[in-house]
């Protein structure tokens, strides 16, 4: 959510920015922010008035009762009733135009940075920088739920008579190749400063709301029936939710933290060959990392992030890419966005494996995040968050660049420890 004030003075450079992120129709919504705004203020004026009104008025019936002018007292008296029924409307009123202001700020996107790309779709995104060679041997790479059953290492069926479509049995080297990369990318991000965490995965609707679009909401979560509770699509929900309704000091940003926890999407639509499998699912796994900091401070650290993800995989033997997202592409509440992608033999292309975001102050506006400077004046924090990995998207990259040709697969130096010292899984079958 943009700061009502740049709007006011900016009407359009946000209708500029809408027109940017090909969202046309939200347009209106400048023009309609602008006049409740107006009404809002002038309403609020009025109350103010009307309130230092009263306070004068009341000294006033003070002076005549003592004065023994109980009449005149009386009459000041009714102005001072009729007043206030005024004001208890124009509260009302105040109260009603704010809402309508919010409620269409939280529908108009977030301003880009300049460096964003133009575009309508994840079509216009662009490649920015290759990290490792990609390869393609010189055998054929099995669909990667056939490379785990090899494994005995996956079961749909009864998962699906279990939960239904969208859900998986991991089992026996593949779970356990599932967790070791978990738990590598834990102690990685640990070493690189950031403090683990194990956030609630579940959210109120405020914390919701607070980190996302409504229209992002809609298309992934799942609501707990008869309660305020949302089960998280990410942990980035939870851990930026942490710091609801607070204040902190200058001195202690930033604040660096990587989180594990499932992660729950609802995932719409149809999707193709490549998306089924474990590629697109209702129930995954995840580490996390996010940032709260100064907003001078977040483009180094939307940097830091992305390279964090891309030394992850790099350490085990996984060549990728990032790409900038184009305007198109980016959620309402992002300045800036790169996906990381991982190189697929079997397809000889790349494919999302994580996405960092820069959000600027938007979360930090919706759920009041503060930072209080030595001079005790408070701003809004920047917020970043990013994939370290999600191991059933990861598995799939894994499996297929680290696949040989009898069907066994190279454990890197990196993930042996985690996976027993073990330096290749055989096949069961």
């Amino acid at each position: 959510m943009i700061d009502i004030r740049f709007l006011r003075e900016n009407p359009d450079v946000v209708r500029e920015n809408i027109k940017k992120k090909f969202q046309e129709h939200k347009l209106p919504l400048v023009d309609e922010v602008l006049e409740f705004d107006k009404k809002s203020r002038a309403a609020k004026q009025e109350a103010d008035d009307l309130r230092a009104n009263r306070n004068t008025l009341s000294k006033q019936i003070g002076a005549l009762m003592k004065d023994g002018k109980k009449e005149e007292a009386e009459e000041v008296k009714k102005q001072v009733n009729a007043q206030a029924e005024r004001l208890k409307e124009l509260e009302e009123l105040e109260a009603k135009y704010e809402e309508e202001v919010t409620s269409r700020m939280m529908r108009i996107p977030n301003i880009i940075d300049p460096s964003v790309p133009i575009g309508p779709d994840d079509s216009a995104n662009v490649e920015i920088e290759r990290f490792g060679e990609p390869v393609v041997p010189d055998f054929e790479i099995p669909y990667h739920t056939d490379i785990m059953a090899r494994f005995n290492g996956v079961d749909f069926e009864s998962a699906g008579k279990v939960a239904g479509n969208g859900f998986y049995y991991l089992m026996g080297d593949i779970a356990r190749l599932h967790s070791a990369v978990l738990a590598y990318a834990r102690d990685f991000m640990i070493g690189r400063g950031f403090t683990y965490t194990v956030p609630p995965f579940m959210i109120r609707s405020n914390v919701v709301t607070g980190v996302m679009s409504f229209e992002e909401m809609d298309a992934m979560m799942y609501k707990i029936e008869g309660e305020d509770l949302y089960l998280i699509g990410t942990s980035e929900h939870s851990m930026i939710g942490k710091f609801i309704d607070t204040i902190n000091d200058e001195e202690s940003l930033p604040m660096t933290l990587t989180s594990y926890s499932p992660c729950f999407r609802k995932e719409k639509g149809a999707h193709g060959i490549e998306e089924r499998g474990v590629y697109r699912i209702h129930q995954f796994e995840k580490q996390e990392m996010i940032v709260v900091c100064k907003p001078e401070d977040s483009p180094y650290w939307y940097d830091q992030l992305w390279k964090n993800t891309v030394d992850l995989f790099r350490s085990l033997d996984i060549p990728v890419r990032t790409l900038e997202c184009c305007s198109g592409d980016l959620a309402d509440l992002k300045v800036k966005s790169c996906d990381v992608e991982a190189w697929s033999p079997r397809q000889k292309k790349y494919f999302e494996v994580g996405s960092c975001s820069n959000l600027g102050d938007a979360q930090a506006r919706r759920l009041k995040i503060r930072v209080r400077d030595k001079d005790k004046n408070k701003y809004f924090a920047h917020t970043l968050n990013n994939t370290v990995v999600a191991p059933p998207r990861m598995l799939i990259a894994f499996l297929e660049n680290n696949l040989n040709e009898d069907g066994s697969v190279n454990i890197p130096v990196a993930l042996r420890p985690y996976m027993g010292g073990q330096e290749k899984m055989e096949t069961k079958n």
